[in-house]
């Protein structure tokens, strides 16, 4: 018998009770209504048209607010365990969406209602049968219907029919939920342009967040590089040349407090979920940087030309990354002296070309690595549909060579 009446008592019923309430509570409102606006007065089958057209403009009038929909997911989920996804924000749900909304509504109502009217009755039966059984027995009457119920022995299947009146009433409510939880992916769920919407919005958070990571990667490599050489430079003119070696701490100051807002600004995009509103670093800011570089005790030539400042904001951005990695790396494998950058407009075209000694003593080459620094310089370049091309300089490979195109206009 327990496992007759379990269905009444688990959490699945509870929600499912809890669900078909609400359904039930929600009818009320415009069942009353449509009452009201069908007149007594009335021939019967008008009274009933108007009936029905006063409580499916109640329903469409429900179902229309931007939040009905919202609120019926969020319902279904923590009750129904439909597990649908929420709509994407948009400035005003369609007239589609809508009438489903409603559809869905009116299915709740209709369910809730049938539930609960089972429920009450099953639960009514449960406790007349076994308390007429109890008093001695008697008929019981009730919508018409007659059952005897026999004192003593031969009445104790009033006991066996209350069990099962219980298990019906939690098995409507189970099986009205189970039926709208069929329902609320075909009138609920979001529809094919909506889930494209929802792919589209996650792969821009995914690009956002992979461009951010590149970004960090650069400024922090950068920084780690240069503070690095600084430091060694600091240590060794600290006896000999005390106004040196503050001048190397200064710049370490300096470009550690430069990551450190670089650092702040991606983790606070990153903890909002919001797309960048500070300004961006690009080649207006070349000067700086290669200020930075000399600072560290390299030696940087810097030649422009054409006009920097007629570039494409997400070209000039770009740009400014590719030298910085570039930079960054020059100062990692190489002595430090002789770095020339060229950074030039012409022809449409976006030139930035970095050519660096590499150390003598160096076994390493740039780009035999597992680093991430001249793929992520190779990312940014395809992305904006360029061209890059990295390696020895000459047939000794005394010298590395970066260069990189970039269109200042898009293909058609």
């Amino acid at each position: 018998m327990s496992t007759v009446i379990r269905p009444l008592f688990g959490q699945t019923a509870y929600r499912s009770w809890v669900y078909a309430g609400i359904g039930a509570a929600m009818s009320l409102p415009p069942m009353a209504l449509a009452l009201v606006v069908a007149s007594p007065k009335w021939p019967t089958a008008l009274r009933t048209v108007g009936f029905c057209v006063a409580l499916c403009a109640v329903l469409v009038a429900m179902g229309a607010p931007r939040a009905a929909r919202r609120g019926c997911i969020r319902l279904a989920n923590g009750l129904a365990a439909t597990g649908l996804s929420e709509p994407p924000e948009a400035p005003a749900p369609a007239w589609t969406d809508r009438l489903r909304t409603s559809a869905y509504l009116g299915a709740h109502m209709a369910v809730g209602g049938v539930v609960t009217a089972v429920a009450c009755l099953a639960v009514f039966a449960a406790l007349i049968l076994p308390t007429f059984w109890l008093s001695g027995g008697g008929p019981v009457a009730s919508f018409g219907w007659t059952v005897p119920v026999e004192p003593g022995w031969p009445g104790l299947w009033t006991v066996a029919a209350a069990a099962g009146c219980l298990a019906l009433a939690g098995y409507a409510a189970v099986g009205g939920a189970a039926a709208l939880r069929l329902l609320a992916p075909l009138l609920l769920g979001p529809r094919a342009a909506e889930r494209l919407a929802a792919a589209e919005q996650q792969l821009d958070l995914l690009a956002q967040r992979n461009r951010l990571a590149q970004e960090l990667h650069d400024s922090i490599g950068h920084t780690l590089t240069a503070s690095t050489i600084q430091a060694a430079v600091a240590a060794e003119l600290m006896d000999s040349d005390p106004q040196a070696a503050r001048r190397a701490l200064n710049s370490i100051e300096e470009t550690s407090r430069t990551a450190m807002d670089d650092l702040d600004h991606v983790l606070g995009v990153l903890r909002e979920g919001q797309s960048p509103t500070t300004p961006q670093r690009t080649l207006a800011h070349l000067g700086p940087l290669t200020e930075r570089v000399r600072g560290a005790g390299a030696q940087v030539h810097v030649e422009t030309a054409g006009d920097l400042t007629r570039i494409p904001a997400v070209v000039s951005r770009e740009a400014y990354r590719i030298v910085q990695e570039g930079l960054t790396n020059a100062m990692r494998h190489s002595d430090m002296a002789g770095i020339s950058l060229r950074v030039a407009v012409r022809d449409g075209w976006l030139e930035v070309e970095l050519v660096n000694p590499l150390a003598a003593t160096a076994s390493f080459r740039p780009g035999r690595e597992g680093g991430h620094g001249l793929t992520g310089i190779g990312e940014r370049v395809r992305l904006l549909r360029g061209e890059v091309s990295s390696g020895p300089a000459d047939e000794h490979g005394t010298h590395w060579r970066l260069a990189a195109r970039i269109p200042l206009r898009s293909a058609p």
